[in-house]
């Protein structure tokens, strides 16, 4: 596994990708910048309490107003937040720089499972179920693992095309630096470059229904001769691109997990 959140974690997870190392380090600026505003703020209150308590202040000031105060209050915000909102605006464009990619991996959101294609590899495709807690291996992660995992090469600039066939999800894994929306009927983009081989995981992060919480996400990433070795057995396996719906792998039902979650 190259990450996983661990208890007591202080921040966001290691990142493993541009655009999460961005994200990081923006995350990083504003925490700075909001602990200075909380310790100022704080700060003021605790003096202007202790300076205008009623015991050294028995007659109220009549002041109504201070120009330079109200200015000041006024300036400091909007350079704040325009500050805030430049490194905010050119994170937003670096995300959506899809151009000159690898390879794109197409990511569909359904109820409660991900479906995934791979249209510069013969356009195979395949879902991706969580793995019930009875038929989990040694070693595998409870809610966390998918039957069929997404590999993806590492060192590749990958385009991900997203979208949905019945409600709103959001395909996000927080090592990758990767939150977007599944819309049905649109389609959003983004990309990953992924740094470091291993097993990432991820939840849908948009209330979807009943069985939101049992819809990971599981990406392995490995070498690009690892990948094309993937490639040439996933295209047997998953060859049948327009198979039945009724042969297709159906997700575990929502309710009859809470069930058995609430027995154990």
């Amino acid at each position: 596994m190259a990450t996983e959140p661990h208890n007591w974690q202080l921040g966001l997870t290691e990142p493993h990708s541009p655009t999460a190392v961005w994200i990081n380090q923006f995350h990083d600026a504003l925490v700075i910048i909001i602990t200075v505003i909380t310790v100022f703020v704080l700060g003021l209150l605790l003096y202007a309490s202790w300076r205008f308590r009623e015991k050294r202040n028995p007659t109220p000031s009549t002041t109504t107003h201070n120009t330079l105060i109200e200015i000041l209050w006024t300036v400091i915000p909007i350079v704040i937040l325009v500050g805030i909102a430049i490194p905010s605006f050119r994170l937003l464009y670096f995300a959506d720089r899809t151009t000159e990619a690898d390879m794109t991996l197409k990511i569909i959101g359904n109820q409660w499972y991900w479906s995934y294609e791979y249209p510069d590899h013969g356009n195979f495709t395949f879902d991706a179920n969580l793995v019930p807690d009875d038929k989990l291996k040694p070693g595998e992660k409870r809610l966390m693992t998918t039957d069929n995992p997404v590999v993806l090469p590492v060192g590749k600039k990958i385009r991900l095309l997203m979208t949905a066939r019945d409600v709103l999800h959001a395909w996000a894994i927080s090592p990758l630096g990767v939150r977007l929306d599944n819309v049905p009927g649109r389609i959003n983009e983004t990309w990953v470059q992924i740094d470091t081989p291993g097993t990432y995981y991820g939840f849908c992060s948009e209330l979807c229904g009943a069985g939101h919480a049992f819809m990971p996400i599981m990406v392995k990433a490995v070498s690009p001769a690892e990948f094309d070795a993937w490639v040439g057995k996933a295209k047997q396996a998953f060859s049948t691109v327009d198979a039945p719906a009724e042969k297709k792998a159906a997700a575990p039902d929502p309710v009859s997990v809470a069930q058995d979650r609430a027995r154990n």
